[in-house]
This record gives structure tokens, C-alpha cells and sequence, in this order.
């Protein structure tokens, strides 16, 4: 992730990687649809030109056409041809609802709402813990500080793109493709649940807060103090989600 990017850099590396060939269309259809559904290219924004994606993920432009014509076919890109053309996301996460978030919860199963929040606990805490243990460029600490100005001063439209944005940053700044990979992941299996409650202000003040101390955290280089400053977030964030359920 180059400093000067886009706030949609973040997630971008983590999702366009080299896919497997044995399943290259439909890797390249879940990698296309993690970048989409986590905001790392927002709403109306184009994704990378066709050239650039096919290299990033190791395959041909055809696999990629192919990829791109299902999630136009199935409302989640939009096509325009000519020279300002491209892939263009139309998808737009559904108001939030109560019911929508007892859907998900129901579709998942307890056990398996259980299972993302540990595996999403623990890679986020390790990702903290490494990074914070880690000898910080002067770029790498711009680029957190500015993902962090960015969720921070971010309103109820934009919140919950900007805070994964923060989350992922951190995890990408330690440079292990394995590690961003897999808070990438933690992040997707609970954004439907995140997305299906209301962001309230008083919650966003709040985690305002946490972010701040994550993120003094691991500029002091405290691995301890970045762990428990997620734990925190993170557990918070988990008692919101448990109490629109009851």
C-alpha cells in the first residue's frame, strides 16, 4: 500500500492476489466480491483496469470478463464501455434492519457467530501485536495515523468503509500477505452482521477512543497494550451486535 493511495487501497493487496488455477473463476468471483462488500471500493467507484487485475491475480483476461459478467448479471457491477469505461460497483449494503440481522445470525448458526468473532479476535490482536513489535517506517506510521484521522472523522454513510479501512491497514502495514489475508477474512465473515445494525453516534464517539489508544499503542511499540487496546474494540463491538439480538 503506497502512502499517497486511495482509501481504497486498503483491502485491494489482501484480495488480488495470484488465484489457484484449478478454481480460477470462482476465486476470482470471491476475491472480486470481498473488495465489493467490504468498501474497499466503495459504491460508484470503477475497479482497477482489467489489465492491472488479471496480472494482480495470475490469471487471463477471459477468466476475469467471465468473473466480472456474473457479478454484473447478479447486481453487483455495472459495465460501461468507451474511455471513461470500466466495472463499476452498484452494490449498496441494504438499510440496516433488525430482522435482516436475525436472518444472518440464523443463517450463520450460534456456533458459527461464535467461531468469527474468536478467529476475528485473534487475528486482530496478533496483527496489533506484530506490527507494534515491528520497526516502523516514518511512512508506515503516516499511513496509520491518516486511516485513523479518516475513520475517526468519518460520518454514519462512510463509517463503516473507513473503519475497515483502518482495521486492514494495520494488518497490511506488518507485511505478511498471510496475516492481512486473514483479518480480511475475519472482517468479511462478520460484515453482513455489521452491516445489518444502525450506526449510532454515541458508538462511533466510542470507538474513536479505542482507535486512538490502538493505535498509541503500537507507535510506542507496546505489543501488550495494542493487544488488550483491540481486545477491547473488539469486545464492544461483539456486546453491540448480541445486544440488537435480544
Amino acid at each position: 500500500m503506497t502512502e499517497g493511495g486511495t482509501m481504497g487501497e486498503a483491502g485491494l493487496d489482501v484480495a488480488f492476489r495470484p488465484v489457484r488455477a484449478g478454481n480460477a473463476f470462482e476465486e476470482t468471483v470471491e476475491r472480486l466480491l470481498q473488495v465489493i462488500k467490504l468498501g474497499a471500493v466503495p459504491h460508484g467507484e470503477r475497479l482497477p483496469p482489467e489489465r492491472e487485475l488479471a496480472t494482480r491475480l495470475g490469471i487471463s483476461r477471459v477468466t476475469l470478463r467471465e468473473a466480472i459478467r456474473a457479478l454484473q448479471e447478479a447486481g453487483y457491477l455495472d459495465v460501461r464501455r468507451g474511455r471513461y469505461g470500466g466495472a463499476f460497483v452498484t452494490y449498496r449494503p441494504a438499510p440496516p434492519h433488525r430482522e435482516d440481522l436475525r436472518r444472518v445470525v440464523a443463517d450463520m448458526g450460534t456456533a458459527d457467530l461464535d467461531d468469527a468473532f474468536t478467529f476475528r479476535l485473534a487475528v486482530e490482536c496478533g496483527a496489533a501485536q506484530v506490527l507494534a513489535g515491528a520497526e516502523l517506517s516514518q511512512q508506515q506510521r503516516r499511513v496509520l495515523r491518516r486511516r485513523l484521522a479518516e475513520v475517526n472523522s468519518a460520518g454514519p454513510d462512510d463509517y463503516r468503509r473507513l473503519d475497515t479501512a483502518f482495521h486492514l491497514a494495520i494488518a497490511e502495514l506488518t507485511g505478511s500477505s498471510l496475516l492481512a489475508a486473514a483479518c480480511a477474512d475475519a472482517r468479511l465473515r462478520v460484515t453482513d452482521l455489521l452491516n445489518a445494525i444502525p450506526v449510532l453516534q454515541r458508538n462511533i464517539e466510542h470507538a474513536a477512543v479505542q482507535h486512538e489508544a490502538i493505535v498509541t499503542a503500537i507507535l510506542a511499540g507496546d505489543p501488550d497494550a495494542a493487544r488488550q487496546a483491540v481486545t477491547e474494540h473488539l469486545e464492544g463491538t461483539a456486546a453491540l451486535l448480541r445486544g440488537f439480538l435480544t
